[in-house]
């Protein structure tokens, strides 16, 4: 296990690849990996690039790559993508639109599967995060399978996230009710040489007026991933949201929420895989379940009840 981390350290992508295959399987082995690494993590900047299906993140993401490099920084990205119903791992079509920076030594590129996970991420998401920060890459770019009304995870996975939206991609509108106003420190109307871009901007833009509880000003940028157009403002805004960050002493507290969540979200999953994992071998939670049927227990003295036998 430690020359696997002594290897990841050294920024040898095969050694990254496997780690990241070791974490996607879960397990003790990613447990260990991750323990290991953990002390080396922390100087990555992370951003997170959401929105609804179908309004180009990909393009985008590979577009904003494309200038981060060209600064001279090295990125990694992780691409979440639906689930293949017949092989279980990512349908891969982020990969495709990101080819040209396959050869790319600067660039690394992760497609993941969400294997029935909400939240828009996989529940490898983070602990990959982890391995690209302590591989030493400056820039993480996390693009999310796609954005409902469940799916904010991104917000605590992410240092700054960028929100991005499309002319002709649905009500505009509802969109930024199902909860990605709360999300969101930059949004970018994509697809820009549409007809409508203007009219979306103009919509967000008024939204945005109405909360008025940010210190931080969000903008509303336009893109066109296709040309590369809007990126060199895209990028430098993203700095300008780092800068904020730091300069206000909110980084580090934003980080931190994010630690929390992820702890709360690890206990939350441990407990239910012990749960159903002994649900077969405990007799006595079926008899539980009888007593709940005839009325002889409520459903919450229930749950207390196998709370305290998990727990304790």
């Amino acid at each position: 296990m430690q020359m696997l981390v002594d290897e990841i350290l050294n920024k040898n992508t095969h050694a990254l690849a496997r780690s990241i295959s070791a974490i996607e399987k879960g397990g003790e082995e990613k447990r260990k990996i991750i323990k290991e690494i953990y002390r080396h993590t922390g100087k990555a900047y992370v951003v997170g690039i959401t929105g609804p299906p179908g309004v180009g993140k990909s393009t985008l993401v590979n577009s904003l790559t494309k200038v981060i490099r060209q600064c001279g920084l090295t990125v990694g990205i992780i691409a979440v993508d639906p689930t293949s119903p017949f092989s279980g791992g990512a349908l891969l079509g982020d990969r495709i639109r990101m080819q040209e920076h396959l050869m790319d030594e600067g660039v690394f590129i992760r497609s993941m599967g969400t294997r029935g996970s909400m939240g828009g991420l996989a529940r490898a998401t983070k602990d990959t995060i982890k391995l690209l920060d302590a591989f030493g890459l400056d820039i993480v770019l996390v693009e999310t399978v796609g954005v409902g009304q469940s799916e904010l995870d991104i917000m605590y996975a992410v240092d700054s996230t960028v929100v991005t939206l499309a002319p002709g991609a649905g009500d505009t509108i509802q969109t930024l009710k199902a909860g990605i106003m709360e999300i969101a420190d930059i949004f970018t109307v994509n697809k820009a040489d549409l007809g409508g871009a203007q009219k979306v901007v103009q919509e967000v833009e008024n939204m945005l007026e109405l909360n008025h509880s940010k210190d931080w000003q969000i903008p509303v940028l336009m893109t066109t991933a296709t040309e590369l157009e809007g990126f060199e403002d895209l990028y430098k805004v993203i700095n300008k949201h780092r800068n904020f960050l730091q300069e206000n002493d909110l980084l580090q507290t934003k980080r931190r929420m994010g630690m929390r969540n992820e702890i709360i979200d690890i206990v939350l999953h441990t407990v239910k895989n012990r749960i159903t994992s002994n649900w077969q071998e405990i007799e006595e939670y079926e008899e539980l379940m009888l007593q709940v049927a005839e009325r002889r227990c409520d459903t919450y003295d229930a749950a207390d009840k196998i709370l305290h036998k998990i727990v304790l």
